[in-house]
């Protein structure tokens, strides 16, 4: 199953790669996270693969993340015209997907995330879920950047707000 999300947010691309890229910003963004801890590595940067815990209503989702690319690896000096990318694999039970998301400046303050996504299914539950409902995926992909924008732009934390 493949998909694109994509979203504009209102600030410079530099601010909203750091952002993205900042352990501590995590939490106030990314909807159901418990837990995102390296176990190799530095956060955020190649090859790095990280334990990432998810809370789901009263599921407990436990993931391996690993980072397989990211470019420019300074985001303090963006090139302007570069396009920031980050991509990386997850595996969790009974799945595995690979993300990669581009940030383009469309404006001196406005940038466009995009975020392509593959799952692959190897259990026969997600595979199901998969062939049933898989705009489930792609809506809580685009609720993630979302809520990634309300933060940037406007502070919104998600540990504030009632699911």
């Amino acid at each position: 199953m493949k998909y694109t999300n994509s979203i504009e947010i209102a600030l410079p691309q530099e601010r909203v790669a750091q952002l993205l890229a900042d352990p501590a910003e995590m939490p106030k963004w990314l909807r159901g996270l418990v837990l995102h801890e390296p176990q190799s590595g530095i956060h955020g940067r190649l090859g790095t693969k990280s334990r990432v815990v998810m809370q789901s209503g009263k599921r407990t989702i436990e993931l391996t993340e690993t980072i397989t690319r990211r470019d420019p690896d300074d985001l303090h000096e963006i090139p302007q015209g570069t396009t920031v990318h980050f991509d990386r694999e997850i595996v969790g039970a009974g799945m595995s997907s690979v993300v990669r998301d581009r940030l383009t400046e469309t404006a001196p303050e406005t940038t466009l995330w995009e975020s392509d996504s593959e799952y692959q299914f190897s259990s026969l539950l997600m595979r199901l879920m998969g062939l049933v409902m898989p705009s489930v995926f792609h809506k809580q992909s685009q609720q993630h950047l979302q809520d990634f924008k309300n933060y940037a732009e406007q502070g919104q934390d998600v540990r504030e707000q009632k699911n």
